[in-house]
Order: structure tokens, then sequence, then C-alpha cells
């Protein structure tokens, strides 16, 4: 009896029979229909949301997912209705440099959102019931604040990461600070230090913090080494006597363990507790608990430059946790290739209701989405025309948010009528110590230096000092009235 091959197609038609028969509940139906890879395979530029003067660093959505925020080096934080592309309010942060991040804390009825910067300031933004908008201090780091991570279902709590350039001060180099929005207070947690004995670089400046939304207690920071590094927060004693800033854990490939020329620019964690690394000049891995290093590792020389992650082997010293990847752990974390991460500090993301996929914005100003499972490439989708940095996934249904070093932000839905192939003019380029491969164009694009030179990314204004609260310019008053009279 011959046999064919089951399409997405044919899998679709099954499951649409599934729940009309009732063998498929109404929620794991929508489940299989927002992870179909037919679906991805449809994502196309839904509309392009307009109105910031700068580039959009940070784009994230609230938790029903009918609110996307976004921050940029213009200093102003913007909440968009994306489905009609309406931004609903508009305000300045308070920031003195460009903003890297911006979230809406979750059951704050979406009037609460926490900043952080270029200029090292952590900031909050309430907006009141009449619809002003008050900002206010809450911390600062000695250089700049790259990332925040917002503890799953609080309210009140979050983490934030940063860099230094203050040499004078090498103990506040690196520095993690916890958030408690009923205090307004923050806490010094630790100082992220070298695993050796690296005398250039007295502590890590980091780049990425990530919280296991399985484990709450268990955080993951990274920057300017090969390591992430993994820490339980219960360590934590409020009498000052904490072990915290010792790692519960550390993961690296193999290959890389001794490497001083990588970074990591971006973590996530998946429902099932995977670690996602995004290094730069290099590729992506995804870890299992498992595949740690322990919190006591062995620096050593890399293995081989030039092998494959999927061809050396680690240390498995962690407890064990559930994981959807069918992989023989002897063969070291699962990689991720295709797009380019040198020029900025990139995000990577993971996108379905299962953590199915892996999404990561690219040099070459595309999205690249793989399947979790394999690292099989499957999407190479035209974004900007310069670099990628930001991606978000909708938290509930299958759309995605992009953004990078232009002025606008992107939002895909499946609504394609023809699924997309993956693009033939794939180019092998040779970057000292190791290949990329990046999707290309025909034509050369016009010289990028003006776009990836320091100043124009990173703004570096002299700080201002001033800590008072800020009310939104009188420009905004319209935005203002029309989000009061949403949330109201």
């Amino acid at each position: 009896m011959n046999t064919r091959h089951r399409t997405s197609i044919d899998k679709a038609v099954v499951n649409v029979w599934q729940r009309e028969v009732g063998q498929l509940s109404a929620r794991n139906f929508k489940h299989r229909l927002a992870g179909s890879e037919d679906l991805v395979l449809r994502l196309e530029i839904f509309r392009k949301l307009e109105k910031h003067k700068g580039c959009v660093n940070t784009v994230s959505f609230n938790a029903d997912g009918d609110i996307l925020v976004s921050g940029s080096d213009d200093r102003r934080v913007i909440l968009w209705n994306w489905e009609t592309g309406k931004a609903q309010l508009s305000f300045h942060s308070g920031h003195n440099n460009n903003i890297f991040q911006a979230k809406i804390m979750p059951y704050t009825d979406d009037r609460t959102i926490v900043t952080c910067a270029a200029d090292g300031q952590v900031r909050r933004s309430q907006i009141l019931e009449r619809g002003q908008v008050n900002t206010s201090l809450l911390g600062r780091h000695m250089g700049r604040a790259h990332k925040l991570a917002v503890e799953p279902g609080s309210p009140h709590i979050f983490y934030t990461c940063g860099e230094d350039g203050l040499v004078q001060h090498p103990c506040d180099l690196g520095f993690t600070l916890q958030f408690d929005l009923r205090t307004d207070a923050a806490t010094e947690l630790f100082t992220c230090k070298p695993l050796d004995n690296r005398s250039y670089m007295p502590a890590i400046h980091l780049n990425a913090i990530a919280i296991d939304p399985r484990n709450p207690n268990f955080f993951a920071v990274a920057g300017a080494d090969e390591y992430a590094r993994l820490f339980d927060i219960r360590k934590y004693n409020w009498d000052g006597s904490s072990d915290v800033g010792q790692p519960a854990d550390f993961y690296c490939p193999p290959h890389l363990i001794g490497d001083v020329q990588v970074g990591i620019t971006g973590l996530a964690f998946s429902e099932q507790s995977e670690l996602l690394v995004s290094y730069n000049d290099e590729f992506i891995y995804l870890f299992t608990r498992d595949m740690g290093l322990g919190p006591n590792p062995i620096p050593s020389s890399p293995v081989s430059m030039g092998s494959d992650a999927s061809e050396t082997s680690g240390d498995h010293q962690c407890e064990k946790s559930p994981s959807t990847m069918d992989v023989d752990k002897r063969f070291g974390p699962q990689d991720y290739k295709g797009h380019r991460n040198c020029e900025t500090v990139k995000g990577v993301n993971f996108f379905g209701p299962n953590c199915e996929y892996v999404v990561s914005g690219s040099d070459c100003g595309r999205i690249f989405i793989w399947k979790k499972k394999g690292g099989e490439l499957i999407r190479v989708m035209e974004a900007d025309k310069h670099v990628v940095n930001c991606i978000e996934s909708h938290p509930h249904t299958t759309v995605l948010a992009s953004s990078g070093i232009e002025n606008d932000i992107k939002m895909w839905t499946p609504k394609a009528n023809e699924r997309a192939i993956l693009p033939q003019n794939i180019e092998q380029v040779v970057i000292p110590g190791r290949i990329m491969w990046y999707a290309s164009e025909e034509e050369e694009d016009e010289d990028d230096d003006e776009y990836f030179s320091e100043d124009d990314i990173f703004d570096d204004d002299d700080y201002d000092d001033d800590d008072d609260d800020d009310d939104c310019d009188e420009d905004d008053d319209d935005d203002l009235d029309d989000y009061a009279d949403g949330i109201d």
C-alpha cells in the first residue's frame, strides 16, 4: 500500500475534524493552529507603526496582546493599538539617552511601564486616571542599562542588568539590580565577575537577563564573555549575608570555552525552562537544564575554533528538567545558523504557543526563523534595509513585532496567500576564525558604516542628573485623553 507524507494542510484538516467531533479541546486546537508551520510560512508585514523619530530599540506586548509598547533613541515611549496602527499614547520617558527596553508590568491595568536606557537610569512611568503620565527615577546603573526582566505574574518585581565605563569603581561594574515597586527601592544583588583571571575585565559588562517562567527563582544573565550564568534568588539573604552572586550553573558550548573573542547579546527562556543564548560573531544555542557545566566549571582553551557544537560534548551536572527536545545530550546544545550578529546588541526569542520556533534578527536586515527541534531554518523574511535587533512574539497568537535601525515597527501576521520558500541566494561569508551564513541581495546595498557607528547606536549624550518627576509633553494631550478613555 502506497503512503504519502502528511502535509501541514492534511494535519490542519485532521485537527479541524478532531475539534468538530470533540476529540480535540478548543485550547489544544488553538495551540496547534498557532504553532502550525503553514502559518509561519505565510507571515508577511501586516502594517508598519510609524511615529518614533529614532531607532526603535525595544518592543513588547502587554499580557492580553492588544497593546504594544515601544521605546526609541528619541527617548519616547509609545503604546500602540497594533491592529489599527494607532498610537494610543506617546510620552517622554524622562531618560537622557536612548531607551533600551520598556515593559508593561502585569496586573497593573496597563498603567505601569518600566524602562532602562543608555543613561543607566531605571525609571517607572505611571499613567494616571486623568490620562497624565508621571515618570520617576527608581535606580541607576553606573553604565548603560541594557535589559530588564519582569518576574512572571508579579506587578511589583523586576530585575535589570547593565555595564559601566567608570573604571575607578570596578566593584560596581556589571551589577544586577532587583526592584520592588511597592517600596520604590532597588537592591544591588551582586557584581558579575569573570570566571578566570582576565585582568582586563574586572567584571562582566552585562547585555541580557531573563527569568525562567517555569521557576521564577532562577534567572540568567550574560554579556561580555562566553558564559551564560544561572542564579537562584533564594540564595539572597536580606541581612546582607547573601551568596546569590555565586551562580547555580554555567552554560557555554564546549568549543567556545576560553574564547575571549565572543560575547552574548541575547537570552530567552522557553516555557520548558530551556535557555536560548545568542552569541556575537557566532551562532545561537539552546541549552536544556542538564547541559550546564556546574557551579564551578574549570576554564580551558577552546576545543576547536572551527568545530561545530553538535560535534562536541559538555558536562551535565545539574538537575534535569522537562524538555520538548529529543536530543542526545552527548552532542551538546542545539545550534541555529544563518543570521549575522556582529554589529549591534541583538535579542533572541522563542515563537509559538509551545515555543516551537526560534527567531532572531540579523545585520543583513532580515528575520530568521528556525524550528526549535532540529534547528532547521524555515523562513528568511525581508524586514529592514539595515539591522533588525528586536523580535517580539505575541503572547497568544501567530503575530510578530520587529524593529531595528529604522524608525518604524513592523507587525507580521500570517495573511499571505502563498507559502514562502527559502531564498536561493544564500552566500558563505568568511569571518576570521569562523564561517557565517546569511541571505544576501543580488545588488550591493549602499555603505552601511554610518548606521553602525557607536555614536549613532548609543548616542552618548551627557547624563542629566535631574531626578524630578516628569509630566508628558503638552503635545501629547490628545493621545493621553484617548488612552485614558480606552482603559477607564
